[in-house]
């Protein structure tokens, strides 16, 4: 029995565009249905639709979005906003990192732990030298670097993306205080559940975040600790150093 071409092509259009607000979520999540509409270029009724279909499917979980500014939505219900879920996260990323994970265990017992420390430099390191290309052509505004950095890590699909933070003085136990800088959010690792059991990979791509962009950046969260995204405080307003505040 053939199935009418008008019956298949929204089904498939419908399916491409249910993948795009996935892909979305990972990149910018917790993201709100209005944003999402705004970024697709879709409405929000049918953003929600594709919401309610990736809930239903275990893809994404919601929470309240917090608020931009006292009062900024006035006596209503706080909006929701969306985060991949285990199962989003997986739905994006590729069997292979399971085989990873099955040839990394092996290195581990074969040539201990070291040996996977310097593997994960080694792939790391890979990135960086061409990442530091792209990142001598922004210049030495660290701002630019970041940016550049940003777009490198999206098309190696770590679905990137960066935001300025104001004065983080009092974050609690992040250890980041009295700084100003740049949050760089990495929606999607491609080695996810291979870094869930081997961290040496978030370590060295941390450290050659620091080499890249000139300054020391501190990794307050990551996909492999359960957090939605990774999360990387680049420092663009230093404190005073010591010998300095001792004078």
């Amino acid at each position: 029995m053939n199935i009418p071409a008008s019956t298949v092509v929204p089904q498939v259009l419908e399916s491409r565009t249910r993948d795009r607000v996935l892909q979305a979520i990972g990149e910018r999540g917790p993201v709100t249905a209005a944003a999402l509409a705004d970024e697709l270029g879709l409405t929000v009724p049918a953003v929600r639709r594709h919401l309610d279909n990736l809930a239903e499917s275990g893809l994404i979980d919601d929470r309240e979005s917090a608020p931009s500014g006292a009062g900024s939505r006035g006596r209503g219900r706080p909006a929701r906003a969306y985060v991949l879920s285990e199962g989003g996260h997986q739905a994006l990323e590729s069997d292979y990192d399971h085989l990873a994970t099955e040839a990394l265990r092996f290195l581990s017992a074969e040539a201990g732990d070291d040996a996977v420390r310097r593997f994960a430099e080694a792939r790391v390191g890979q990135l960086e030298q061409r990442y530091a290309v792209e990142l001598a052509a922004a210049g030495t505004d660290t701002d630019a670097r970041v940016q550049a950095l940003v777009a490198a890590l999206t098309r190696d699909g770590f679905a990137a993306s960066a935001r300025p933070v104001g004065d983080l003085k009092g974050t609690g136990g992040s250890g980041v205080t009295g700084l100003s800088g740049i949050q760089l959010c990495q929606g999607h690792c491609p080695v996810q559940h291979a870094a869930r059991e081997f961290p040496q990979f978030c370590d060295a791509e941390t450290d050659a975040f620091s080499r890249l962009l000139g300054v020391h950046v501190q990794r307050l969260a990551t996909l492999a600790h359960g957090d939605h995204v990774c999360t990387t405080f680049v420092p663009t307003k230093a404190e005073p150093s010591t010998e300095r505040s001792s004078r």
